[in-house]
This record gives C-alpha cells, sequence and structure tokens, in this order.
C-alpha cells in the first residue's frame, strides 16, 4: 500500500508535508535560534534578520516560539489518532463475534459518545482533573473512537459474511487466528483512511483547546496559543497570525490529501488502479517502436 499512495503525486505531496511537520516536532526545539520563552526590551518588531518572524507583546522571538510549539500539537494529535484507533477500531472489530450483548453494549455506547460535544466535554475533564493536554486529548480521542468503531465493524462485517472465514471458524479456528489471519488485512486500509483523517481533526482540535488558553500552562508556546496572542495585536502585526495559522492548515489539509490517496489505492479502487497502470504499461510498450534489424 505504502508503494501505491507514494505512486500518486497527492501521496507523495502529504507524505513530504507531513514528514517536515514531524521533524519540526522532534528537532524543533533544539533548531529554535533563541530561548522561545526569553522576553526583552524589543518588544512588538518587525521582521528582521535577528528575529525572522518578528517578536510579540512581550518581546519574545516568535519563530523560536513557532518552532518549540510543534512538539505539542503534533503528539497531541496523535494521542487523539492513537486513542480514538484503540478505544473504536477493536470493540468494532470484536462486536461481530462475541455475541449480541456485547454488540448491542457497544453500540449504544458508540451513539452516546457521538451524541457528546467533544470540545465541551474535554474541558470539562480538564476542570476536574487539572490543566494538561494529555487527558485532554485522551478524552477527546475517546469522544472521536466512534468513527473508527463504525468504520471497523463495517469492515469486518463484510469479511465475516465470506466463505472461508465461515470455514476457518467451522473448522475449529479461534476468533483471534482468524482476525489476524482474515479480518484485519481487509479491515486496515479503511482504518488507515480513518486514521490519517483523525490526524487532521486532533490537529484542530488541539489548536483550539491552545487558542482558548486550555490544556498548557502559559507561556509554553504552542500554535494555538501564537495565534491567540497574535490576534490581540493585530493593529501593530497584521501579518503575525498568518505563520501558526498557515501551518495548521496545511498540516490539517495534508492529513486529509494522505486519506485520500489511500483510499484511492486501496480495495476496489486500488485494485482498478494498479490494472489501469498495467494496461497503460502495456500499451506504452506496445507503441514503442522496434529497432531497425532487431526484434521488440
Amino acid at each position: 500500500m505504502v508503494r501505491r499512495v507514494l505512486s500518486l503525486t497527492s501521496g507523495r505531496i502529504a507524505v513530504v508535508i507531513l514528514s517536515v511537520i514531524a521533524l519540526l516536532a522532534v528537532f524543533g526545539p533544539w533548531l529554535a535560534p533563541q530561548d522561545p520563552l526569553a522576553t526583552s526590551d524589543n518588544t512588538l518588531a518587525a521582521a528582521s534578520g535577528a528575529h525572522w518572524l518578528g517578536t510579540d507583546y512581550l518581546g519574545r522571538d516568535l519563530f523560536s516560539r513557532l518552532l518549540d510549539g510543534s512538539r505539542v500539537s503534533v503528539l497531541g494529535s496523535l494521542e487523539v489518532a492513537l486513542m480514538a484507533l484503540v478505544v473504536g477500531a477493536i470493540p468494532g472489530i470484536l462486536s461481530v463475534y462475541l455475541g449480541r450483548v456485547f454488540e448491542w453494549l457497544t453500540l449504544r455506547l458508540a451513539d452516546t459518545l457521538v451524541a457528546l460535544p467533544f470540545l465541551l466535554f474535554a474541558v470539562a475533564v480538564i476542570a476536574l482533573l487539572g490543566n494538561g493536554i494529555n487527558q485532554a486529548m485522551l478524552v477527546t480521542g475517546a469522544l472521536v473512537s466512534p468513527l473508527f468503531y463504525r468504520v471497523a465493524r463495517a469492515a469486518t462485517l463484510a469479511v465475516a459474511r465470506s466463505q472461508y472465514v465461515e470455514a476457518a471458524l467451522i473448522s475449529g479456528a479461534s476468533i483471534g487466528w482468524v482476525v489476524r489471519r482474515h479480518v484485519w488485512v481487509k479491515v486496515l486500509p479503511p482504518i488507515a483512511v480513518a486514521l490519517a483523517q483523525t490526524i487532521g481533526v486532533g490537529f484542530v482540535i488541539v489548536s483550539s483547546l491552545t487558542f482558548l488558553g486550555i490544556g498548557v500552562q502559559p507561556p509554553a508556546p504552542t500554535w494555538g496559543g501564537l495565534l491567540a496572542s497574535d490576534l490581540g495585536y493585530l493593529s501593530h502585526q497584521p501579518w503575525a497570525p498568518l505563520p501558526p495559522a498557515l501551518l495548521i492548515m496545511v498540516t490539517v489539509w495534508a492529513s486529509n490529501l494522505l486519506a485520500d490517496a489511500i483510499r484511492d489505492v486501496s480495495g476496489e479502487a486500488g485494485r482498478a488502479f494498479v490494472n489501469n497502470r498495467k494496461a497503460r504499461a502495456n500499451r506504452l510498450d506496445k507503441d514503442r517502436p522496434v529497432p531497425a534489424g532487431g526484434a521488440r
């Protein structure tokens, strides 16, 4: 699947952008040219050689704070996606095999989680457990998990009715073996699409919470926090909100682009994609001129 995704232009663009964002999250704090928390008297300065994006209202270097804040945004979005994957996909697969009681309970739980406003619920959890980004992201991931539950359940139902799965169960194979051997291969592509989309959703959630000042204690930098602080001084620096806003927009766009690329190369669409490439290669081979005095 990875080769198919990289064979698409959209897939290569998405992978390059997300790889750059991941590198910023890993090395951003060390690449920051100045201390992102250090204040100075040079407040609201314009972009210059010393401050590539200028300074904020406390004289802190905006470029350094942007690099340092990338880690919180990336890790928070990954926490949302992985929590939703674990909480949603596993019960979604097992609901097909563990009987009607487990199926009814998980369906009702998924319906309940869908009805809850995740942003307000995350704020309530932070109010109870303390202002921390990790608990907010884990709770938000649990609220987003019905997406994975329904995707995994639908894909598992399609596979569970196949003859080779029924034959394996009749022959005495365990549910765990059937899931590992037959079901997981069919469920993985739609789950990968949902995972890529959820990473983008996670970036929006992290940015929304930090924009409101929730989850991260100031003066720790975050992309959402930078956007909020820059909006208060638009009359002095009208261009200041653009860098964090563009980073958030590009990251979410790349996540959705990757999800579209995975969807285009998986399942029936993926087989049609491979067949079209083979047919195109055969046509090009037939149309290639034969060298003089030699065979094709």
